[in-house]
């Protein structure tokens, strides 16, 4: 009997093609992906998901790294820290790249703006044509509403949306949330996982999730 689906598949149910695990396409530089996270797109291929990581340039170093059990809705992007312009100066404009003797006013790295590594937590829910902006923390098991524009960190275990996305509230009790990151179920092992799936999407109280705790620790 199987217990979990191969996580070394690029398309874990052969039914599904609109699915894809996207830690098994090719791998991309300073882009890592935890198991079991998916890419869902029913207008093109799920493997275009890489065309979704805008003005990601590796010599400027930032990483997108992405936890385990996501879900990643049709038309995510994530913008990286490529996108930024020099901001102190009268202008904004890149002359720079158009040449021309403009190349003159290249920026060093250290003039434009850097706001360090995107981080998507473990269990993050993204809607469907969310955009993530650079630098931006999204804690494990927050859920964030479609069409959101996210340009600050999100808390573990919210729920926010809008543009710019704001919480609407918390998932659980303050409680509940810190025996959630406690117990980090996404690194159980396949089989204990699979023992408490029925917990695992049920169980929203304290008393219950302890007990499950109890047991499995």
């Amino acid at each position: 009997m199987s217990i979990a689906p191969d996580k070394n598949k690029l398309y874990p149910n052969e039914n599904i093609r609109t699915v894809c695990y996207i830690n098994n396409l090719p791998s991309r530089p300073n882009v890592e992906i935890g198991d079991y996270t998916y890419y869902s797109d029913n207008t093109r291929s799920p493997e275009n998901f890489y065309d979704h990581i805008l003005h990601h340039y590796e010599f400027l170093g930032d990483k997108l790294i992405i936890g385990k059990f996501c879900a990643i809705a049709e038309g995510v992007t994530f913008i990286m820290n490529g996108a930024n312009h020099r901001m102190d100066g009268i202008t904004t404009y890149p002359f720079n790249i158009f040449g021309g003797g403009w190349e003159k006013v290249t920026p060093t790295l250290d003039q434009l703006p850097f706001k360090g590594d995107t981080w998507i937590g473990n269990d993050v829910w993204l809607g469907q044509n969310v955009t993530i902006m650079p630098g931006v923390r999204i804690g494990d098991g927050a859920i964030v509403a479609a069409n959101s524009t996210v340009v600050k960190h999100v808390e573990p275990y919210s729920i926010v949306g809008g543009n710019p996305a704001t919480t609407f509230k918390k998932r659980f009790s303050d409680e509940l949330i810190q025996l959630l990151l406690e117990m980090q179920w996404w690194n159980w092992d396949e089989k204990k996982i699979f023992e408490h799936l029925e917990q695992l999407v049920a169980v929203n109280d304290v008393a219950t999730l302890k007990q499950m705790m109890n047991s499995v620790s």
